[in-house]
């Protein structure tokens, strides 16, 4: 049986064919990227089944092909398409409150399925939420590729001026990055684009572990990407992209393909070519910057950038060498690379921060020598090629020069073309990019069906704390029977006291023994290995939980709420729990908890219980989680949480698991 791979890209367009690139912020390279590595996966004969799930658009604006709830890209690749929060299309940082929706609707179709996938690869902070959400209820892998990162992006857009507060309304970032490191604490592989990403910018979130990480650059379509033919004449779609803006098309253009994104830095490349005299008079400057009707449609952002590249291209009398194609289709970005290169120019990448740059390669495959920020993914790149220059692009000068010099030394120019074709065909073709994908998921991701397998087929599982609580004698002897007469059943118990204290007290129900103890607020699992009578921590569930915990850290951070918060005693603390009395019910303490923990920038899970006992744990801890790996590591999964089981407790305290025999997988 071949693999089953669930891609996740949740934003924007996506759909099997003529890519609307350019059209906003959320339809950038992220999208083709996804695509062409589904696309290459699926080709695969080790794969079986690749999806695609998306969000379903009923936008009247919009193709209606965003409406269907299912597109067949290849024989073994199928879109899905799934609606979540409001019909009409928004942009990514409005999407936020309705992904719960979509992880609660994906959930269920999943165990509908005679099959689950064998992991799920999350594109961007969104769908790695969702993502999260899946490998906590069903137990299938993760993977995660953020392409961007919150913090990165702050860190940037705040060193060009923009304030805090600016950012956070714009793009949500406390809720990106909180987004981000919740992927991370549940991935069991990191795909990065290059080391840079991985050693500075991931490394910047507490949850990311280095060695689940794999840097596997993106490949390059070289049937549609190829440098242009001796003495071929230019492909028609450039005259009629570009020949209206100019005075003299010949000139050897200095070419960039982007989103109107102020991470793009687009108008600091215009003012770079505006001081430059050599520049100006030799050589024409071409935008092509996405898809544009009425200006009073775009997105703010993407106003501001064009109203920025309008004012310099007046400021420097720049018309007749400046292009900007109001359209444009995916199809023809081939063609204008080739004639870029067939005329000597250059392609400029001068993104603040650019977490990969597939547009390099794209132009290096064209036969384009590149000019690119020396941030990122083109460190990596530029290193393999050898066919550029890399540029600090946050000094214009610093550009401008460099763009002068690739243009101005032709025996230079034609040493970096021949290098960059060289190098895309063999570091950066897409059969390379999926067999090293391939190998990273076989090595790093589970088995579906890891651990010893249990004599039962079915748990049921008891919260200890509810059942002393609300259950009757009733009640208790029903549950004892069934689970005496049903071989098939086994109890777990849960409870947040500790492990001794929680035997103690479960003795007064005179029920059989547990297969397994869920213990301190889920952060301890106890069970029997096969064959020995004594009850065992598990060290698996441990080592999970531990990624990015600092006990210490976390009571330092809390010590400014003394007056508020009590520390409960000894036998109510462990290593991965910090519990708390509340001295005073305030409506702004919890609040204040948050962002204490915030800014000292520690993610954790923060739990009232009975409205005054506070519970610090791992973020990837809690009594959910813990009974779903304990089910994952026996080769079953949690399938419903349901009181009426077994009919015992109050609101939810038993739930039912089903192990191996039941396991659709």
């Amino acid at each position: 049986m071949g693999f089953y791979a669930l891609h996740l890209h949740l934003h924007g367009l996506f759909r099997g064919q003529n890519l609307e690139l350019g059209r906003d912020a959320d339809t950038g390279g992220q999208t083709t990227y996804v695509l062409e590595l589904v696309r290459a996966l699926a080709a695969r004969p080790e794969v079986e089944r690749v999806e695609v799930v998306t969000r379903l658009l009923a936008d009247r604006r919009l193709s209606s092909t965003y409406a269907m709830a299912s597109e067949s890209v290849a024989p073994d690749l199928q879109i899905r398409r799934l609606p979540f929060g409001p019909r009409r299309y928004l942009r990514k940082e409005l999407l936020w409150p309705c992904l719960d929706q979509l992880a609660d609707a994906l959930a269920e179709q999943l165990q509908c399925q005679s099959r689950l996938p064998d992991w799920i690869h999350a594109h961007y902070a969104d769908a790695g939420y969702v993502g999260a959400q899946l490998q906590r209820r069903l137990g299938i892998p993760l993977v995660f590729t953020a392409h961007s990162l919150g913090r990165e992006k702050r860190r940037r857009l705040l060193a060009t001026g923009l304030e805090a507060r600016q950012l956070e309304h714009q793009f949500s970032m406390e809720r990106r990055i909180e987004a981000e490191e919740l992927a991370l604490a549940h991935s069991a592989l990191v795909v990065t684009s290059s080391v840079q990403e991985r050693d500075v910018q991931y490394a910047r979130y507490g949850r990311f572990q280095p060695e689940a990480a794999v840097v596997i650059p993106p490949g390059v379509d070289t049937r549609l990407f190829f440098p242009p033919r001796q003495g071929a004449e230019p492909e028609p779609v450039i005259k009629a992209l570009v020949a209206p803006f100019l005075r003299d098309p010949q000139r050897p253009p200095v070419l960039a393909i982007c989103r109107a994104d102020h991470r793009k830095n687009i108008p600091a490349l215009v003012e770079a070519f505006g001081r430059s005299d050599q520049l100006r008079r030799h050589h024409n400057l071409v935008l092509v910057l996405g898809c544009r009707d009425d200006p009073r449609q775009l997105e703010r952002q993407q106003r501001e950038v064009f109203q920025q590249v309008f004012e310099l291209v007046d400021r420097f009398d720049l018309y007749g060498c400046v292009a900007y194609p109001k359209q444009h289709e995916r199809a023809q970005i081939p063609a204008i690379y080739r004639w870029a290169a067939a005329l000597g120019g250059v392609f400029v990448n001068p993104a603040l921060t650019e977490p990969f740059g597939l547009t390099l390669l794209e132009a290096a495959a064209s036969g384009l020598p590149v000019i690119a920020t020396d941030d990122g993914g083109p460190r990596d790149i530029l290193a393999s090629c050898t066919n550029g220059l890399l540029v600090d692009v946050s000094d214009q000068g610093a550009l401008g020069r460099a763009i002068e010099r690739v243009l101005g030394d032709p025996r230079a120019w034609r040493r970096w073309q021949s290098a960059g074709i060289e190098a895309v065909s063999r570091h950066y073709s897409w059969d390379a990019h999926v067999l090293h994908y391939l190998g990273a998921a076989t090595r790093h991701l589970p088995a579906t069906t890891a651990g010893e397998q249990l004599a039962c087929s079915r748990l049921v599982v008891l919260d200890l704390d509810t059942a002393l609580v609300a259950a009757d004698q009733v009640q208790i002897a029903r549950l004892a029977t069934q689970l005496t007469a049903d071989a098939e059943l086994a109890l777990v118990v849960c409870t947040g006291r500790g492990f001794k204290a929680a035997r103690l007290r479960f003795g007064e129900l005179d029920l059989p023994e547990p297969l397994a103890w869920i213990t301190r607020a889920g952060t301890e699992i106890h069970h029997r290995r096969p064959g020995i009578q004594a009850w065992h921590l598990d060290q698996g569930w441990s080592r999970q939980i531990c990624r990015g915990w600092n006990r210490q850290a976390v009571q330092a951070a809390l010590a400014g709420l003394k007056g508020a918060l009590q520390l409960q005693g000894p036998d109510d603390q462990s290593t991965f729990k910090l519990s708390y009395l509340l001295n005073e019910t305030h409506p702004e303490l919890l609040p204040q908890v948050h962002g204490a923990l915030r800014v000292r920038g520690l993610q954790v899970r923060v739990q009232l219980v009975h409205h005054r006992y506070l519970d610090i744990l791992p973020a990837a801890a809690s009594t959910a989680e813990a009974l779903a790996f304990f089910a994952r590591s026996s080769g079953g999964r949690v399938v419903a949480h349901h009181p009426a089981v077994v009919g015992v407790g109050a609101g939810h305290p038993v739930a039912e698991v089903v192990l191996p025999e039941h396991t659709a997988r």
